[in-house]
């Protein structure tokens, strides 16, 4: 099923509201990819516009925020690409804004799960509370996040899952994704296309879903799947890959390009267009970049699923665990599919 954006009031109790009413602006630093950090962080304590009515009563704090103290570990795959990017440089001013009694260090895999297992094993020993973690691989990381539990603290998989029992899992649904771009590309090619997919970090955990969300949506269809390979959700391989497959299939072999990413996207629209075949192939992919939806506005780019970061949810929730809080072991937040039809409602509002 696809979900549609909504936007909805934050679910809080008297004392949050009366700590929202002293809250002061933001920083207005430009992020990364478009927009401000003031305005990816916001001025009042709430989730993002992707978090529907279950996601807030989730995330619903008892707590006064000025009043919750602790320590946060934030450990990210990778920092190296707009999503990392961007989740580990706003959690922590998203937690210094609305959560001063909290303190936070943040740590960057660098894409490599050893490294990554190292800094987990580091920030606990540091006595942190709480750790937020994207795991480079979902299997990889199990020991670390194993031995964090043991080590008492709370654990919050943010973005990716990992293969043990955390906390709670925040993100939306990989597979949901997945399905919705398959979607898509079978009501654009009714009578059926010739696909290559570009795929994710081989052991992540979107890369798995994304594929078998693509899969499921296309099997009863005459979508067929000529070529999948990995580009480890980076344009530079996304543009190396695809040029190597233009030089395999010649023109009218290709009708589609499923990226599990916008970064392979835009990687794969550039190797298309210099090879003088845009406009007989079209590109589909994951995420909701700023750059996406302008790219779908002027027409170079089909269609993104939209995915949203989960900066806000991840610090709120780990707000709540921090001052000893229940929290629901999954917390869903909302995608839907952009494209030409509806693109102009996301603009300046991207869901990353």
């Amino acid at each position: 099923m696809m979900h549609t954006r909504k936007k909805m009031s934050w679910i809080a109790t008297a004392a949050l509201g009366a700590a929202l009413a002293v809250i002061t602006s933001g920083c207005t630093t430009a992020a990364q990819t478009g927009g401000s950090e003031k305005e990816a962080i916001g001025d009042e304590l709430a989730p993002s516009i992707y978090c529907g009515e279950e996601c807030q009563a989730q995330l619903a704090l008892e707590a006064d925020p000025e009043e919750i103290s602790g320590s946060v570990g934030v450990s990210w795959s990778s920092a190296s690409f707009p999503y990392g990017a961007k989740s580990t440089t706003q959690i922590p001013k998203f937690i210094k804004k609305f959560f001063p009694n909290i303190d936070v260090t943040v740590s960057d895999g660098q894409g490599d799960a050893t490294t990554q297992s190292g800094q987990v094993d580091n920030m606990v020993a540091q006595g942190i509370d709480v750790l937020i973690i994207s795991p480079q691989d979902s299997a990889a990381l199990a020991d670390a996040v194993d031995r964090a539990k043991e080590a008492g603290v709370k654990v919050i998989a943010a973005d990716r899952s990992v293969e043990t029992k955390v906390d709670t899992y925040i993100g939306s649904d990989n597979v949901e994704a997945g399905e919705v771009a398959g979607q898509a590309i079978v009501e654009t090619f009714p009578d059926g296309a010739n696909v290559v997919e570009l795929a994710g970090s081989l052991g992540a955990s979107p890369t798995i879903d994304r594929g078998d969300g693509f899969r499921t949506a296309i099997e009863e269809s005459n979508i067929k799947i000529i070529e999948s390979q990995t580009a480890n959700y980076d344009r530079a391989e996304g543009l190396k890959v695809m040029e190597d497959l233009l030089q395999r299939f010649g023109a009218g072999e290709i009708d589609a390009v499923f990226a599990h990413n916008d970064q392979m996207s835009f990687g794969a629209i550039q190797a298309i267009n210099e090879a003088g075949r845009d406009g007989e192939i079209k590109v589909f992919g994951i995420d909701g970049e700023e750059g996406a939806l302008d790219m779908i506005q002027d027409g170079t780019y089909t269609a993104t699923v939209g995915y949203p970061l989960v900066v806000k949810e991840s610090a709120i929730a780990a707000a709540k665990l921090c001052a000893g809080e229940d929290i629901d072991e999954r917390i869903v937040l909302d995608s839907t599919l952009i494209d030409s039809s509806n693109v102009s409602e996301y603009l300046g509002h991207a869901p990353q």
